[in-house]
């Protein structure tokens, strides 16, 4: 198999409407195979070593398969194959992976089931590794607030350059390396930014940073929304089959990246705000003096 058939976004199965079928590409499904069958195994491990745990481990569970579905979701069903045709429907797709799979795979913690799925010896060479000094200085930079979330925009708003856009629905390579970046980015920006035991205090940054984030997406929605020009005439050669024209197909995709994934984002900024309200305001109350 050539390489660029092992990274063809075209291998589809059972279409049941126009230009839609089930991707079973192998650079989609083995991912997705193997992440599954390591949570499962690691998890089943931690379950039995649990003990009070459980309802913890149970809820980490449910995020992390409810995520995984919606990576599915956007890369399995027929929304992926149908993204090539259908802008609104690729906008999706990328809402999908960065505003639903991103959080939700985050929340569920699943690195250390993950870990408990390997070898002995394998744990800790990863974990010898992770404690060098050049990988620490990486991430002390990477996992910086700032870092992540201009990261995550950079990739947002360079993927959606026309020139870069096209070249990723003609070349498969690129079709993932888009995908891999909008993933990477988001679980990078919602590792950093989602609280953590010990890290309350971190949460009024993560507000300013998710409202930065929701207010640069829904310019980028906006921006297709109100554009006489279409943006990626490639994009919508699927358009006319569901009932849309193409600048209508373009306008439909920027309300869906303006108002539901801003939404997301804003969202999340104001529980995070009152979380760190009601943290503060039990922080400060347990030092005030006993009368």
């Amino acid at each position: 198999m050539s390489f660029d058939a092992l990274f063809s976004t075209s291998i589809c199965y059972g279409s049941g409407a126009p230009q839609a079928g089930w991707t079973l590409a192998f650079p989609i499904t083995f991912p997705l195979a193997a992440a599954v069958s390591l949570y499962i195994a690691g998890a089943s491990r931690l379950w039995r070593r649990s003990g009070h745990g459980r309802p913890l481990r149970s809820r980490q569970a449910l995020l992390f398969f409810a995520g995984w579905a919606a990576l599915a979701v956007a890369l399995v069903s027929p929304i992926h194959a149908l993204g090539e045709h259908v802008f609104a429907a690729h906008m999706v797709e990328h809402e999908l992976l960065m505003a639903i799979a991103a959080p939700l795979l985050v929340a569920s913690r699943p690195m250390a089931a993950m870990m408990w799925a390997l070898p002995a010896r394998l744990r800790q060479t990863l974990g010898a590794a992770g404690h060098t000094n050049i990988f620490q200085v990486i991430w002390a930079v990477m996992s910086r607030p700032v870092v992540a979330t201009f990261l995550h925009g950079i990739a947002i708003w360079t993927w959606h350059v026309p020139a870069l856009f096209e070249a990723a629905l003609q070349q498969g390579f690129l079709h993932y390396a888009q995908h891999a970046s909008f993933l990477g980015t988001g679980l990078l920006f919602w590792w950093v930014l989602l609280p953590r035991p010990g890290r309350e205090q971190d949460c009024g940054g993560a507000v300013m940073h998710l409202f930065f984030t929701s207010l640069h997406t829904g310019l980028l929605g906006a921006l297709f929304v109100v554009s006489r020009r279409l943006w990626y005439p490639e994009n919508a050669i699927g358009s006319k089959l569901w009932g849309l024209s193409p600048l209508e197909d373009q306008q439909l995709a920027g309300l869906l990246m303006w108002i539901p994934a801003g939404l997301i984002y804003g969202g999340a900024a104001l529980l995070l705000a009152a979380f760190w309200i009601g943290t503060s305001g039990r922080r400060h109350a347990s030092h005030l003096p006993i009368i």
